[in-house]
């Protein structure tokens, strides 16, 4: 297969997946009936989001867990259609084969980066991982390395920072040796002791809390009677969005970032620590094909800024965009409730408005 192949061939069996506190990326395996990714990605959470381009964002189960080799299984989507795709040979990996690296690093959705085994069977903290100069950054965790064949032959874990593309893959040998160990077990919590390599289910741990076969303690992915809630300002942006009916636990897009429909129109809101502004930005449609129609848009967009609403249309390169700031210490649950409310209620209008008055066009949208 050719790179393209590979590319298209992948696409809808990347997942995307976020928590309260980052982002990565994931990989359905149909033949086992779950998505693979990194442990650190689901960072101890035991539900994550997910979305992929053949459906909607949705909240996904994490089964399985192991801090040793840096893994987790998740539920897949249901009614979803997702390619199958194939497990490789580790033995038959060699010292300069070409790989492809893929995942949706900064954010960049379905990134694939292409390079060459460093050395197949690089050691470090007594781990055996592939060495690859494909280049991999934040974004990309949990993601397949895949061969030329098509074939999964590792899931990217980490780079080594300050390195010159210094990257590293857990073995697909590895993978597979956990996918056989929990497949007896699929749909129901279990992780494996990072001292023994056991596999605690909630059959085996011993008091609810330790390893049955060395009595390290362990932790199983389940669901907590009541969710960790955020605190301070981000918590104070989530009980905006339950007011206003928005699944939380959906629209959350990493830390301190959250994405939400309004109409036809998807709103981002983000919150900067640093600066201490709320921003919510609406991604409307995009500029108008026919040239002439391009001025009176200007106007209008500028004639509408000038109104006394606190809402400011700007065009982002190709796109139209509805904002709003907001000072932290200014917003109470009382005003940022109204304040996105109308945000939300003026993206749909004028999401519709521009394309019927200006022919506007729907905004290309990266799932």
């Amino acid at each position: 297969m050719n790179s393209k192949e590979i590319i298209n061939t992948y696409q809808n069996a990347i997942i995307q997946i976020a928590t309260q506190s980052g982002t990565g990326t994931g990989f359905y395996l149909k033949n086992y009936g779950l998505i693979v990714t990194n442990n650190h990605v689901v960072a101890n959470n035991p539900e994550v989001t997910i979305a992929g381009k053949t459906f909607e964002k949705a909240l996904s189960r994490v089964w399985y867990t192991d801090s040793q080799h840096d893994l987790a299984f998740l539920e897949p989507p249901s009614a979803a259609d997702l390619p199958e795709i194939v497990l490789g040979d580790y033995e038959a990996m060699k010292d300069g084969d070409h790989v492809i690296a893929i995942g949706h690093p900064y954010g960049l959705n379905y990134s694939a980066t292409q390079g060459v085994i460093s050395k197949v069977d690089r050691i470090r903290d007594g781990e055996k991982y592939i060495q690859i100069d494909a280049a991999i950054n934040p974004g990309n965790s949990g993601g397949p390395l895949v061969n030329y064949a098509g074939e999964v032959i590792g899931v990217n874990s980490f780079i080594i920072k300050g390195g010159d593309n210094l990257g590293f893959a857990l073995p697909v040998s590895t993978l597979k040796e956990a996918l056989d160990l929990y497949l007896p077990h699929v749909g129901n919590a279990a992780t494996r002791c990072s001292n023994c390599d056991y596999l605690v289910t909630a059959e085996t741990i011993d008091n609810n809390k330790y390893c049955p076969s060395c009595g390290s303690e362990v932790k199983l992915p389940q669901l907590p009677e009541k969710e960790v809630e955020l605190m301070g300002v981000a918590k104070l942006i989530e009980d905006i969005l339950k007011e206003l009916g928005k699944d939380v636990r959906l629209a959350r897009d990493g830390a301190n970032m959250w994405s939400v429909k309004a109409g036809s129109a998807k709103v981002k809101i983000s919150y900067n620590p640093e600066n201490y502004f709320v921003a919510g930005d609406a991604y409307l449609c995009q500029m108008p094909l026919d040239a002439q129609k391009i001025k009176p848009l200007y106007q209008f967009l500028l004639q509408e800024n000038n109104k006394p609403s606190g809402l400011v249309l700007s065009c982002v390169k190709n796109n139209i965009v509805l904002s709003r700031l907001i000072y932290d210490l200014d917003m109470t649950k009382e005003t940022g409730v109204a304040e996105f409310k109308n945000l939300f209620e003026q993206a749909d209008h004028y999401d519709d408005y521009l394309k019927d008055e200006f022919g506007c066009i729907a905004r290309l949208e990266e799932v």
